[in-house]
């Protein structure tokens, strides 16, 4: 695929006399893409059934007339004022019973269905207009589904909607029973209908039900997008994208993305630094200016796993955010380097977020590709520096990574009902293990439990909390070195534990006889390096010992090519235990500076400094923000 840059664009926000102008600066600017309209409802539709198509027609012309191609948003994350009085009660509620109101955007219930009656309304009409419309080269559904905890509602749509699903699920209340072990405090249910939402209880809601209804939740959001893609192919061929988050963990995107031709994520490197990318004030400090080195790099494998190989970066920050704790300007080069990590992932495109910064509303202070006055803004200079640079570069060359590691959305639900330790998550424990894989010069794939393994060398699949037996045979199968634990296969798949006791994995005398969770100032130290932090589990059996503590206490063990890791590592243990099963898998490792990350396609092997100051390598001195690219195969050499 060949790597192209775009943009997102409001030509609803600007006078109609600019967008001529606008047009001609994006295409010298060296861009392909423009998003337009995901939130332009109201701009579509005026009233109840009363539409207005002259402006979009008109911007479509505009920006096709200079080459440019357009992903055509559905505006479902936006509904207008007047769909409030038509649907009074098709607001999200949170876990306090309150309404989420309008006056922002992601105003809505995934479960009513007369909002979702609505949404097939206008992606219709939309889908009839410019299905066949030559501009329109994509489609992105709706906008970041999750974004501000929009999942989860417990609304009385979604409640009658969770009855419905567990009808289905469990045919009778005493099944249901059987299952969640209602028999505990006395929870059992004569009928479907007596059954509420986990929320607002006591104390804790049994774990069992918090699952099922995050898992319900999930469904819903496949079944929403669901709607809108059947729709569009009815009257395109062009593509359909969704735009993911950064650390959104609250519905299955693999699901979500079986249903799309493209994946792709909005990325934004210091916001998440300091609000989701779970880094010490340390990390924080010393790269506030260029975002945390693995956060971008870990969703750029995931979106590529969502998207079977095709996905995009749908929103690159160029500039200071508007959203964050604290919201600092990049470190000069690093849109340019942001770009280019991504397409060393395989990202087919990457768009900047925004065109031109909003003067009004509440983005006012996120920056675009130019100024409000219509200067350009310092990112500008660096996405034509990136765009005449892939002018001399080859196309996309992916290969598959010696290194697979398992993301499962249901273990991270399963993590966030029962953490048994405050802080602890799925998301951290995986993330943890891809920082260590990265530090070790390594490439990753990240993929979905039902994936296929074949071909992988190395297979790490921590903390997946319930392991199908099918899953456990394939890992046993696959020929790989593989790694789990902790808390793999804690938990059936109605959130009990299962006896034999965990992992019961196929030729692995490990049993987790006990589980404790530490607190963090009070870590325990293990031989030869390295800490246990967070959480610790006490393992019987015959397998041969490969961590313990300095008391003596074993914490991981082997048996052939199965590892079982009994505890969280900090950074020292776990780049210990890579570098062990890195050898045993034949996989060369590299011990890299600090904030220096190295990717490899099937031509090329980039090399990124995250740092705001040189950094001598194997390969020479990198500036800061700097990327250089060894041509493999006898490609171009470096930038």
């Amino acid at each position: 695929m060949r790597r192209t840059l775009g943009t997102c664009y409001y030509p609803e926000h600007w006078p109609r006399e600019i967008w001529e102008e606008d047009a001609r600066r994006m295409a010298e600017a060296g861009l392909t893409w423009v998003r337009i309209g995901e939130f332009a409802w109201k701009r579509i539709e005026p009233q109840p059934g009363q539409f207005d198509w002259q402006w979009l027609d008109e911007a479509l012309d505009i920006l096709g007339a200079v080459g440019l191609k357009v992903v055509l948003g559905t505006p479902t994350a936006t509904p207008p004022r007047w769909m409030l009085s038509k649907h009074p009660d098709m607001l999200a509620v949170d876990a306090e019973g309150r309404p989420r109101r309008f006056g922002s955007r992601r105003h809505y219930c995934f479960s009513h269905q007369g909002y979702l009656e609505e949404c097939r309304r206008i992606v219709t009409r939309m889908a009839e207009r410019y299905g066949r419309n030559p501009h329109v080269a994509a489609w992105q559904t709706d906008n970041e589904y999750g974004c501000h905890d929009t999942v989860i509602s417990y609304s009385d749509a979604a409640r009658q909607a969770f009855r419905d699903w567990l009808a289905q699920r469990y045919q009778s209340p005493s099944a249901l029973n059987r299952a969640w072990g209602n028999v505990f405090w006395s929870m059992e249910y004569d009928a479907f209908d007596e059954i509420d939402l986990p929320n607002l209880t006591v104390t804790e809601p049994n774990p069992a039900h918090a699952l099922a209804f995050r898992r319900f939740s999930s469904d819903q959001v496949v079944a929403f997008n669901r709607a809108q893609t059947e729709i569009i192919r009815t009257y395109s061929e062009a593509p359909i994208a969704h735009n993911y988050m950064g650390r959104e963990i609250a519905f299955d995107h693999f699901a979500v993305g079986a249903d799309l031709d493209i994946s792709s994520w909005d990325s934004y490197p210091l916001g998440f630094l300091e609000d989701r990318a779970g880094a010490s004030p340390e990390i924080q400090r010393r790269y506030m200016r260029q975002g945390d080195p693995d956060f971008q790099a870990f969703h750029h494998d995931l979106y590529r796993a969502v998207g079977r190989g095709r996905w995009w970066v749908m929103e690159q920050q160029p500039g200071p955010v508007n959203w964050a704790p604290y919201n600092p300007a990049p470190l000069p080069g690093m849109v340019r380097l942001w770009t280019w990590e991504a397409f060393a992932h395989g990202a087919e495109a990457v768009c900047y977020f925004r065109w031109r910064q909003a003067p009004f509303a509440q983005e006012q202070m996120h920056s675009g590709l130019l100024r409000p006055d219509s200067a350009d803004a310092p990112a500008m200079g660096e996405a034509c520096e990136v765009a005449k640079e892939l002018a001399e570069r080859p196309d996309v060359a992916p290969r598959q990574a010696e290194v697979a590691l398992l993301f499962d959305y249901d273990a991270a639900w399963a993590w966030d009902v029962q953490p048994h330790g405050a802080g602890l998550s799925y998301f951290g424990l995986v993330l943890d293990h891809y920082r260590a894989l990265r530090r070790a010069g390594l490439s990753v794939d990240i993929v979905a439990p039902q994936s296929a393994l074949d071909g992988y060398r190395l297979i790490l699949a921590p903390g997946l909390m319930h392991m199908p037996e099918d899953l456990k045979a394939r890992l046993e199968a696959s020929g790989a070195e593989i790694l789990i634990g902790p808390r793999s296969a804690a938990r059936d798949g109605e959130f009990s534990i299962p006896i034999p006791l965990p992992p019961d994995f196929p030729g692995l005398d490990v049993t987790v006889s006990r589980v404790e969770s530490l607190r963090p100032d009070m870590p325990v130290l293990l031989n030869g390096g390295g800490r246990i932090v967070g959480y610790l589990e006490e393992l019987e059996g015959s397998a041969e010992p490969v961590l313990q503590t300095e008391n003596g206490q074993i914490v991981a063990q082997r048996a052939g090519s199965v590892t079982y890791m009994g505890g969280l590592g900090d950074d020292a243990a776990l780049d210990r235990l890579i570098a062990d099963l890195a050898l045993r898998a034949g996989i060369d490792t590299r011990v890299l500076p600090e904030g220096v990350r190295i990717r490899e396609t099937g031509a090329e092997r980039f090399w990124f400094n995250h740092n705001a100051t040189d950094v001598a390598t194997e390969i020479g001195t990198l500036p800061p923000a700097g990327v250089h690219i060894e041509a493999l195969r006898g490609m171009p050499k470096s930038l």
